[in-house]
C-alpha cells in the first residue's frame, strides 16, 4: 500500500513512517507529552515518550498498569489508547488528543456550574465508570484533574495509573487516590469491593461541579480525615431539590447503603435531558462496541487497506496501522457529530454505540498477511507490557435480600456455632481463622471463650474471641465481605481463602453454609 507523503512536515519530527512529533504539552519525570499528527488521517494525537533508562520502578509499574487497562476500553468517555510503539530507547504510548484541558480549570475559571452543564458532565463520568466496572476496573483516583475535556467539551476519563482490575471473590486493600476524593472505607484501610469508592469519588465531584469547591477540606490530614469518615457535608441553597437528594444518597459513609451506579441511573436528576447513547445500557454498550461500522470501514479501504483483512483484525484485536485508522476514524466522527451540551436526548449519537450499518462480530482466524508496523513487532513486546497471569483462588458468595444487620447477625452466629474466630475490619468486613481439631458441626459443643469488644450492627451485639492470632498449621484464614450488588436490595456476602488448605476451606464454606439461617 502506498503511504501518503511526509514532506514538508515543518516542525514535526518523525517517531515512525505514520506519526510526525510536534510542540511538547508537557514534561513529567517520566518524560514528555508532545502533540503529534497522524500520517494517513491527518488526525492529532498525545503521544507520552518513555525513556527505558530513567523509568524508575513505581512509573515502570503505573505505565505498566495504565497500558494494560486501556487496552480494555472502547468508550466515548474514556481516554483512547491507540497504540504502543516500542523502540530500543523509548515506548511510546500514542493517546487521544484532548485539546481543552483538565474538568479542573473549567471549574476553577466558571465556579460553579449551572446545573444543566453539571449534569451534562456528571452523566458522562458516570457512564464512562460505569464501562470500567463493566471491564471488571476500578479507577481509584477519580477526580476534576483525571478527567480530560475535547473541543466539544465532552468529558474523558484519563490517568488508569492507580487503577485495579477486580476479581469475584477478591478484595481491595490499597489506600490510594487523592485524599479529599477518597471514600471513608479507603482511607480508614478496609477492604473493599471497588465499585463503591469510585461512586463516592462521583459524588465529591457532582458536589464540585455544582458547588465549585470541595464537600469536605481541610488544612491537615487528620482533620480532614475525620470529616470524611464522618460524612457530614453542608449543601448550599442554591442546590435543587434533586441534586441535593442524589448527592446526599451518593455521599454515604456506609458502603452497604450508598447508592449504586443503577441506582444513580434512575435518578430523576440524572435521567433529565440524558442523550440517547448514554441510555443505552451497560451490556449493549459493551456488545455493540465490538461492531463495525461500515462507513467507516469504506473510508479505511479508501486509504489504501484490504477490507477483509481489516475485518478479521479488527475482530481478532490485531493492533496495526489499519486498525488504528480504523479508532482514529471512529473518534473522530464521534466528535463531529455529538456535542454534549447540544444534544437530543432522543438522538443514539456517535457512531460507537449506532447499531446500522454495522458488522456484527463473528468467529475467525487472524490474517497475518496484512503489513505490521514495524516498530509493534508483538514478540519483541517487552514483558513490562504482557498481561500477567492470573492468580486463582478459592471464594465463595452467597446473596440475600435480607437487611445487612440481619445477615451479619446470622453470620456471626453462624461463625459461633463453627467454633471460629473472627476479628473485626469493618461493620461489614471480618478476619476469620478456623482450626480443623476443633468441634466444627451441629452436635459438637462449642468451647470458644467470648470476649473483647462487640461486632457492631443494629441487631444483637455477638461478641469476637481472642484466639484469631494462635498458631497451627492446620488453620485455615479467610477474609468476608458483605456488599451490595446491582441487583436493588440485595447483597453479596463473599469469602476469599487467605492461606491454609483449598479443601479444608471448602470443608469450613459448606458447614458455614448449613448453618447460616438467612435468606
Amino acid at each position: 500500500m502506498e503511504k501518503p507523503s511526509t514532506r514538508g512536515s515543518g516542525c514535526y519530527e518523525k517517531i515512525s513512517p505514520y506519526y510526525r512529533l510536534g510542540k511538547t504539552l508537557g514534561i513529567g519525570s517520566f518524560g514528555k507529552v508532545k502533540l503529534a499528527q497522524h500520517v494517513l488521517t491527518g488526525h492529532k494525537v498525545a503521544v507520552k515518550i518513555l525513556n527505558r533508562q530513567v523509568l524508575n520502578d513505581a512509573e515502570r509499574e503505573k505505565v505498566m498498569r495504565e497500558i494494560k487497562i486501556l487496552r480494555l476500553f472502547a468508550h466515548p468517555h474514556i481516554i483512547r489508547l491507540y497504540e504502543v510503539i516500542e523502540t530500543r530507547s523509548n515506548i511510546y504510548v500514542v493517546m487521544e488528543y484532548m485539546n481543552c484541558g483538565e474538568l479542573f480549570y473549567h471549574i476553577t475559571e466558571k465556579g460553579r456550574l449551572e446545573e444543566a452543564e453539571a449534569r451534562c458532565f456528571f452523566q458522562q463520568i458516570i457512564c464512562g465508570v460505569e464501562f470500567c466496572h463493566l471491564n471488571m476496573v476500578v479507577h481509584r483516583d477519580l477526580k476534576p484533574e483525571n478527567l480530560l475535556l475535547d473541543s466539544k467539551r465532552n468529558v474523558k476519563i484519563a490517568d488508569f495509573g492507580l487503577s485495579n482490575v477486580m476479581r469475584d471473590g477478591h478484595f481491595l486493600k490499597t489506600s490510594c487516590g487523592s485524599p479529599n476524593y477518597a471514600a471513608p472505607e479507603v482511607i480508614s484501610g478496609q477492604l473493599y469491593a471497588g465499585p463503591e469508592v469510585d461512586i463516592w469519588s462521583c459524588g465529591v465531584i457532582l458536589y464540585a461541579l455544582l458547588c465549585g469547591r470541595l464537600p469536605f477540606d481541610a488544612d491537615n490530614f487528620p482533620l480532614l480525615y475525620q470529616k470524611i469518615k464522618s460524612g457530614k457535608c453542608t449543601l448550599p441553597s442554591h442546590l435543587s431539590v434533586g441534586a441535593s437528594d442524589l448527592i446526599t444518597r451518593i455521599l454515604v459513609v456506609d458502603p452497604i447503603k450508598r447508592m449504586t451506579i443503577p441506582e444513580i441511573r434512575q435518578h430523576p436528576w440524572f435521567q433529565h435531558h440524558l442523550p440517547g447513547y448514554l441510555a443505552v445500557p451497560a451490556i449493549d454498550v459493551l456488545q455493540r462496541v465490538k461492531q463495525i461500522d461500515e462507513g467507516i470501514l469504506d473510508e479505511v479501504v479508501k486509504i489504501g487497506f484490504n477490507r477483509y483483512e481489516v475485518i478479521e483484525c479488527l475482530q481478532n484485536k490485531i493492533q496495526n496501522e489499519a486498525t488504528v485508522t480504523y479508532q482514529l476514524l471512529c473518534d473522530q466522527q464521534f466528535r463531529v457529530s455529538n456535542d454534549h451540551l447540544g444534544a437530543d436526548p432522543g438522538e443514539a449519537s456517535g457512531s460507537i454505540y449506532s447499531s446500522s450499518n454495522c458488522i456484527g462480530p463473528t468467529t475467525s482466524v487472524p490474517v497475518h498477511s496484512m503489513q505490521q508496523n514495524e516498530y509493534m513487532n508483538p514478540k519483541e513486546i517487552s514483558p513490562m507490557l504482557q498481561f500477567p497471569s492470573v492468580e486463582r483462588k478459592w471464594a465463595l458468595g452467597l446473596q440475600s435480600l435480607a437487611p445487612p444487620h440481619v445477615i451479619m447477625t446470622e453470620v456471626l452466629k453462624a461463625l459461633q456455632r463453627l467454633n471460629v474466630c473472627w476479628k473485626k475490619i469493618g461493620n461489614y468486613t471480618m478476619k476469620c481463622k478456623w482450626l480443623p481439631s476443633f468441634p466444627s458441626y451441629p452436635g459438637n459443643a462449642p468451647n470458644t471463650t467470648l470476649c473483647m469488644n462487640g461486632f457492631s450492627t443494629d441487631g444483637p451485639s455477638i461478641v469476637e474471641t481472642d484466639r484469631v492470632g494462635s498458631g497451627s498449621d492446620n488453620a485455615v484464614k479467610f477474609e468476608m465481605q458483605l456488599y451490595k450488588t446491582k441487583e436493588e436490595k440485595k447483597y453479596l456476602l463473599d469469602l476469599q481463602r487467605v492461606n491454609g488448605s483449598p479443601f479444608l476451606f471448602l470443608e469450613i464454606c459448606a458447614a458455614f453454609l448449613a448453618q447460616l439461617r438467612v435468606t
